[in-house]
């Protein structure tokens, strides 16, 4: 007979061997979660969802919405939403980024991700700001600036995965990351910072020179207020450029083996939109070195690529400096952009924000032990990111991880402007090459891109260093009719 002893153990035993329960929506409501607190836990019904302040989002599955409030340090406040599918959960959970300062969640990601049966999240990275203020309220609050460079993003990941568990009985079988820009950011800072949150990352475009972005969007700014280029001439600038770098489909496949000098185009009499005036020449040629230390000459970040001219209207929209607030948290809030020094106050400002903003650590070992897999997407014609900083980072990486193809890829996508646009295919699906490379073990060599549903044309997209070389015959905007070529 067994005693009361052996029956305690018995009963311990089955007890450990019950499955989780999956929770209902509602009870979410009662978890405990470390400083943070769940404000809303509901099901939506399928149909149609009308985010707050944004457009009814249509065709939408029934899912538990979850919103979360972390408040890591006194001065966090970080606001994360958590969506999950009903029902046909794939068994997968998906970090996406988001753009600029975010301050809001992005809906659009959720939905996305709800719909094709991820449970899905994102955060509005802590940088809500006041009715009527900017991220100028943030001067000096260096725990917020914390937040949104590196905390917020492993917030939400972390939390996110604890609901998950609680509401479907079982932990995530795999996690992704997916972002650009800003995005971008988050997914390399994750792969640097926290390497055991996610199986698969996705970096876009990504601003992970955060400091470096900002110097040069700063140098673009002063620059094209200096002597501006008309909209109308840059048209006829991006297809000399577009001409002179064999863009043999209107669109330079490698913009970094071009060379072409704007001053073919300088003006030999009168001012016309057929040329540019001597100072626009020398306004085309700053755009594209970039931010240059006027004491040592050194680099400080790349310039613009030949084929992104397209997008210059945009480097001056405003009287002041986009991204102005993130100079104000190093200089105050009466800091003017027309005094700014590239050398003394650029080296004060980097060495003030870069080690808790920049994501540029290239030693990516634990992240490579896990087995995880990192692709790295930018378009080469992105006139707000530069893209020759991905390559940057990719050349640190490789020199750090002599192993460097068993889990990283970079994929610069001729004509793509920042994220999407521009006048080359946009439409990538690179979620779904980094699953297939984690969980099958299949290294994305190729991909093809289009430019809209249903495609009316189709690129080949080559791993870098790889480009896409044309056969010689056929269409030549069908992905079909090219080979990837380390030539």
């Amino acid at each position: 007979m067994y005693n009361s002893a052996m029956w305690i153990w018995i009963v311990l035993l089955l007890i450990a061997y019950v499955p989780a329960r999956a929770a209902d929506c509602e009870s979410l409501a009662r978890l405990v979660l470390p400083h943070a607190s769940i404000s809303r836990a509901e099901l939506v019904p399928a149909g149609t969802f009308t985010p707050p302040y944004r457009q009814p989002i249509a065709n939408m599955p029934a899912f538990c919405r979850v919103a979360v409030t972390s408040k890591p340090t006194p001065d966090s406040h970080i606001e994360i939403e958590l969506w999950l599918p009903q029902s046909g959960w794939n068994g997968r959970f998906e970090g996406t980024g988001n753009g600029g300062f975010a301050g809001r969640i992005s809906y659009g990601a959720l939905a996305s991700g709800v719909r094709a049966g991820y449970a899905v999240a994102n955060t509005d990275m802590g940088m809500a700001t006041p009715p009527g203020r900017d991220a100028s309220a943030f001067i000096g609050h260096p725990d917020i600036w914390a937040d949104w460079g590196y905390r917020s993003t492993h917030e939400m990941t972390a939390l996110s995965k604890q609901i998950v568990a609680s509401f479907y009985g079982k932990a995530p079988e795999r996690s992704y990351f997916t972002g650009c820009s800003t995005g971008g950011e988050q997914a390399l800072m994750e792969a640097q910072r926290f390497p055991a949150d996610y199986d698969g990352i996705v970096a876009g475009a990504p601003a992970n020179n955060r400091t470096g972005v900002h110097l040069n969007i700063l140098w673009n700014f002063v620059t094209a207020q200096r002597a501006p280029i008309p909209k109308s001439k840059l048209a006829m600038l991006g297809q000399a450029s577009v001409q002179a770098c064999h863009g043999i489909d209107g669109v330079i496949a490698d913009p970094s083996k071009c060379h072409f000098d704007p001053a073919i185009l300088q003006c030999t009499g009168a001012d016309a939109d057929s040329c540019l005036t001597a100072a626009q020449v020398e306004t085309a040629r700053q755009l594209y070195q970039g931010p240059v230390n006027p004491r040592t000459h050194a680099q400080v970040y790349p310039g613009l690529t030949h084929g992104s001219e397209f997008g210059w209207d945009q480097l001056a929209p405003n009287p002041e400096p986009p991204f102005a607030p993130i100079f104000k948290w190093v200089f105050g809030a009466d800091w003017n952009w027309r005094s700014f020094d590239f050398d003394r106050a650029a080296n004060t400002y980097e060495s003030k924000l870069a080690p808790t903003l920049n994501a540029t650590d290239p030693k990516l070992d634990e992240f490579r032990k896990l087995g995880h897999k990192l692709v790295v997407y930018h378009g080469w014609a992105d006139w707000l990111v530069a893209p020759g900083e991905s390559l940057n980072y990719r050349r640190n990486v490789a020199a750090a991880n002599p192993d460097l193809d068993s889990f990283y890829r970079l994929f610069m996508i001729p004509g793509m402007a920042h994220c999407s646009g521009g006048p080359g295919e946009d439409r990538i699906d690179l979620l779904t090459a980094a699953i297939d490379w984690v969980e099958h073990g299949n290294a994305p060599a190729k991909l093809v891109a289009s430019k809209a549903k249903p495609a009316t044309s189709t690129r080949l997209i080559c791993p870098y260093p790889q480009t896409a070389k044309y056969r010689g015959a056929g269409d030549l905007r069908d992905a079909a009719n090219y080979s990837c070529s380390a030539e």
